[in-house]
């Protein structure tokens, strides 16, 4: 990856790499690489599969998780340059759901297979990614909301694998 923004407690680097859409001079992709495996690109399938282990154990913490993403991507802005920066991980000032989240949603480590740390830096880059090439798009935030709201399975794996 061209440029780290964020290495986990657990080792796992992520950053972004310069995209391919000729309209978005800011275009990134969100790229992982955990510690002795390859780079990634983190699908939003893989995200919510993840989430569906969570809530599995923790369905309370999860929803409220779900709540804090949702109200993330609600104030998310484009990027304003390239590489892109966090707006709000790990703080997240300015979004009172979502305060002390690394420490508040810790237990839900314990389930799935990435960590809240992760999950939070990655989808809150890809929700950036989003904004700086579809200004007025809404399909992630439908995304999770339709997980939150309990949709099916077929629903939300539809919509994070981008059928309808």
């Amino acid at each position: 990856m061209q440029h780290l923004l964020h290495t986990t407690e657990c080792g796992t680097k992520i950053g972004v790499d310069k995209g391919k859409k000729p309209q978005s001079a800011k275009d990134f992709i969100v790229k992982y690489k955990e510690p002795n495996k390859r780079e990634r690109t983190p699908k939003h399938i893989h995200i919510i599969i993840d989430l569906y282990i969570k809530r599995e154990h923790e369905p309370t913490l999860t929803t409220q998780l779900v709540d804090c993403i949702i109200e993330m991507i609600k104030h998310i802005r484009p990027a304003q340059a390239f590489p892109p920066r966090f707006q709000f991980f790990p703080h997240y000032r300015g979004l009172p759901c979502c305060k002390n989240a690394l420490q508040r949603f810790k237990a839900l480590n314990a389930f799935g297979e990435y960590s809240v740390e992760f999950l939070l830096a990655v989808v809150e880059l890809v929700m950036i990614q989003e904004k700086t090439n579809y200004p007025c798009g809404t399909m992630n935030l439908r995304l999770f909301q339709k997980f939150h709201n309990g949709a099916d399975i077929f629903s939300v794996v539809s919509a994070a694998t981008f059928r309808s």
